[in-house]
């Protein structure tokens, strides 16, 4: 009854051109976790829809769509992303948008005290995107921040917001910039009645839907590897981006879960900072970046990209557990005459073989990576219709990665367009 889609890597694999073919065959399109850092770009009809916040689902006029309680909420955000698809053409939005009452909010005060952190930091920085989503949970976490629900009903929770402001200047030297606290609560306050009618208990809700019988589709935020437990910590978001993190962000029933769906890119690429085993600092990433158009959405910062790593997806299957694979982006590979995949790592200081996936980002960013090398296939495949149409070794490139890891990949996405993908 529910589907998971979750993210392999670092995030950037393609969620959402799945999300968008599987969101018609549901009633209910929910996210889990994550913020207004969580960018990718659907293309329906002809049009490009750029979603941050809201589930994707909208574009579908028969789905519904629940932002969940692990998700931090952004108010402004929230409205703006809701006028934009509006202003394309989405149908009827507003009454097919839920939002539970147990959201933190993702304030400008946590915004400002993200982008002082990081300057403080200077090359040591993690390298977030500078929405605020870190000191959000971590107000959460700390009992201090404004819940939607004490948005709507507590006429006192301008003074949460004050007194995090307080705390946050005597952290970061008396001056949050140009950050201004009385604004951003007038503004909250002027949001408040237009918020009620999105408003719902997400656990009555989804427990209503459930017995109901009804599909659910569950899309990830980021990926395993930006995991606050599982990923390359430090170098990973504030949340959990994981199946754990999923089950934690809604109350599904485990037993209704039909598949957690990994989106896997045919190579590999990261935003911000951190370790990356098979990152490539020369023509390679160059070239992969520009077919690819490997900008990121939110930021626009261009993506560090190398070859695709199965040590990272290995480990991430072990986290999550897919039932399925997507693998994207396979016609970005389709000039290369070489193509090399990461199988092991080795200790750099000994040689051997590492068994499983350094928890260490200090190790991480050492290892020595032991590559095999297949042949490209030198052949166009964008519109490719079915798997069997495939170059020889293309199909050989996939099921090497499925032997690897041991799933099964579904969809293979081979060009930009929304039909531009094999459903095996």
């Amino acid at each position: 009854m529910a589907t998971i889609v979750l993210g392999v890597q670092w995030g950037d694999e393609g969620k959402g051109k799945l999300c968008d073919i599987l969101s018609p065959e549901v009633q209910i399109c929910a996210r889990a976790t994550g913020g207004r850092n969580c960018g990718h770009t659907v293309v329906a009809a002809g049009t490009s829809y750029d979603f941050h916040m809201l589930p994707s689902g909208l574009i579908h006029p028969t789905t519904t769509n629940l932002i969940g309680p692990g998700v931090v909420l952004h108010v402004p955000t929230f409205f703006s992303e809701l006028a934009n698809i509006e202003a394309k053409g989405v149908q009827n939005a507003q009454s097919r948008l839920k939002v539970s009452t147990r959201c933190a909010l993702n304030l400008d005060l946590h915004a400002a005290a993200d982008r002082l952190r990081e300057t403080q930091l200077g090359k040591k920085n993690i390298g977030t995107t500078g929405k605020g989503i870190g000191p959000s949970y971590s107000s959460k976490a700390e009992r201090s921040t404004v819940l939607l629900a004490d948005l709507l009903d507590d006429d006192e929770f301008g003074d949460r917001i004050r007194a995090m402001e307080r705390d946050y200047k005597l952290r970061y030297g008396g001056s949050l910039g140009e950050y201004d606290v009385e604004a951003e609560i007038k503004e909250l306050q002027g949001y408040r009645e237009r918020l009620r009618p999105f408003s719902v208990d997400d656990v009555e809700y989804l427990a209503v839907a459930q017995k109901q019988g009804k599909k659910i589709l569950i899309e990830g935020a980021q990926s395993a590897l930006l995991d606050n437990t599982y990923g390359t910590w430090p170098y990973v978001t504030s949340t959990s981006t994981t199946f754990g993190g999923v089950m934690a962000g809604l109350t599904l029933d485990y037993r209704k879960v039909d598949g957690v769906i990994g989106v896997l890119k045919a190579y590999t690429t990261r935003v911000g900072s951190g370790p990356f085993p098979t990152e490539d600092f020369g023509d390679i990433s160059n070239k992969l970046q520009e077919i690819g158009h490997e900008f990121g959405v939110t930021t626009g910062r261009r993506r560090r990209c190398g070859w695709l790593d199965l040590v990272t997806c290995k480990y991430s299957h072990n986290v999550n557990h897919y039932t399925d694979l997507n693998l994207t982006k396979l016609d970005v590979l389709d000039t290369f005459e070489k193509i090399q995949v990461a199988v092991a790592y080795k200790h750099p200081d000994t040689g051997e073989v590492i068994d499983g996936f350094p928890a260490s980002a200090k190790l991480l960013s050492r290892v020595q990576v032991e590559y095999k090398t297949l042949k490209g296939w030198n052949t166009k495949t964008t519109g490719t219709k079915t798997f069997e149409e495939l170059p020889k070794e293309a199909r050989e490139y996939i099921t090497f990665i499925e032997d690897f890891l041991g799933v099964k990949i579904k969809w293979i996405g081979c060009g930009p367009k929304r039909e531009d993908i094999i459903t095996r």
